[in-house]
């Protein structure tokens, strides 16, 4: 069951907050002050070590990034939180902390049969069916035999995800994590508790025994680790959470309705809902946030469609030529290759980028306004699902530069499109960190 505490934190209204994000190719690490605004931050690539092991490259980003900031703020932060990529776990022993498997990555699929026999011990079209989930990767090591070896040789084995391993570099605790990494492992955010269909198993005693909500506090750094680190020693880690949940948070969306879209090399959204809700058939899934669910979902469409056509100087030279406030008389469904999730799931559906007119600015016009007629079909079908109505949507992404752009989305939508104040997930982290101090001050 999901717990909170409460700890006692130093004294002193000049404090900071640290929020760190691990994701696949670096770090980085961005501190606030209690008014929201960035002190100071780093960056730090992993290099050519992580390919033989992640966990070393982790840990010495961890220590790298924090020497990478001034002392004088290091010894002024109040509260850590980490955010990681989803379903990237690992196998350590809870009482050494000695890594037992090497880490499986989020984005690593597991095989065939280990899916089949997640998809009969799981919920029909559960998250945690899906060939890259913790749960799969927990199946794999109980298939293999990993973890009942590392037992029978003494060991005590505990799942733990990215950001809770880190986490424990930090505080020591080594069976804790937070409900939204994990999700993908079989985690009911909604009942809080794991569910019996997952606490039953034989290896049900390699979850991790403490859920807590993300920004929770869990308990201050170590004596040894604030001396390694140069940290205050009443430092406090809080729960952390995945890197698209944090960059959500940095984002500026906190009201019902309010929603992020992503417009990157894909289209990615995420609308805070009432309601939760799930559907395996679009990729749909919801994440609890506080008393609210986080619903996303992901098309195929996106800026990579107009890579395919348009340079940057294209772009930028043909954009001021399209008066967004008129339709482009195209019908596109803009992809780059054959295949389509979310709001359509359909693995052959073609691209539809035809008629091309001779006209340029007006084939670019197009593709925009094809996206963005995805994008308000998308958050139409939440809605046909039982989330939220939309009010509105903030932009992270290169999408989010483009004014033309967003004025052919509003119109789409129909509601109001900002950009996103913030796009880093390790400001979402930071403040998480600076709700956690609050928290631990009630």
């Amino acid at each position: 069951m999901a717990r909170s505490i409460g700890i006692a934190v130093g004294p002193g209204s000049d404090v900071l907050y640290l929020g760190m994000d691990f994701g696949t190719s670096g770090a980085r690490a961005m501190v606030i002050n209690e008014q929201q605004e960035l002190v100071a931050d780093a960056r730090q690539v992993y290099g050519a070590e992580a390919s033989s092991g992640w966990t070393g490259a982790w840990e010495r980003s961890l220590g790298e990034l924090l020497g990478k900031l001034p002392p004088k703020v290091r010894q002024a932060i109040a509260s850590i939180a980490i955010d990681g990529t989803s379903a990237t776990s690992l196998l350590l022993d809870r009482q050494t902390g000695q890594v037992l498997a090497p880490a499986k990555l989020y984005n690593e699929s597991q095989g065939g049969a280990i899916v089949k026999l997640a998809q009969a011990i799981a919920p029909a079209s559960h998250t945690a069916t899906a060939s890259t989930s913790t749960f799969c990767k927990l199946l794999t090591w109980h298939d293999q035999g990993i973890w009942q070896e590392a037992q029978q040789q003494g060991h005590q084995p505990v799942l733990q995800h990215q950001a809770d391993w880190l986490a424990s570099l930090l505080h020591g605790r080594r069976t804790t994590t937070d409900y939204n990494n994990a999700l993908k492992l079989g985690y009911n955010p909604g009942a809080d508790c794991y569910p019996g269909w997952l606490s039953s198993q034989p290896f049900a005693g390699l979850l991790p025994a403490e859920v807590f909500a993300p920004g929770d506090p869990v308990a201050p750094v170590t004596p040894e680790a604030a001396e390694r680190l140069g940290l205050p020693p009443h430092c406090l880690v809080c729960a952390g959470t995945t890197d698209s949940i944090a960059a959500f948070l940095a984002a500026g969306a906190t009201e019902i309705g309010e929603a992020v879209s992503s417009l990157g090399s894909t289209l990615a959204i995420k609308l805070l809902s009432e309601s939760r809700v799930d559907d395996a058939k679009y990729g749909v899934y919801s994440h609890r946030l506080g008393h609210t669910w986080l619903v996303g979902g992901a098309s195929n469409t996106g800026g990579a469609v107009l890579r395919q056509h348009f340079s940057d100087a294209q772009l930028l030279e043909l954009t001021p030529h399209i008066d967004p406030s008129q339709p482009s008389g195209l019908d596109y469904y803009p992809l780059t290759a054959k295949g389509e999730r979310f709001p359509i799931n359909d693995p052959d559906l073609p691209p539809c980028l035809e008629p091309r007119p001779e006209d340029d600015a007006r084939f670019l016009h197009g593709i925009l306004e094809g996206i963005a007629h995805v994008e308000a079909q998308a958050y139409r079908l939440l809605l046909e699902m039982g989330a939220s109505p939309l009010t509105k949507v903030y932009t992270a992404g290169g999408g989010a530069k483009n004014p033309v752009w967003t004025a052919i989305r509003a119109r789409q939508l129909g509601v109001p499109v900002v950009p996103s104040p913030q796009a880093e997930a390790a400001f979402g982290s930071a403040l998480l960190a600076r709700q956690g101090y609050h928290k631990s001050l009630r």
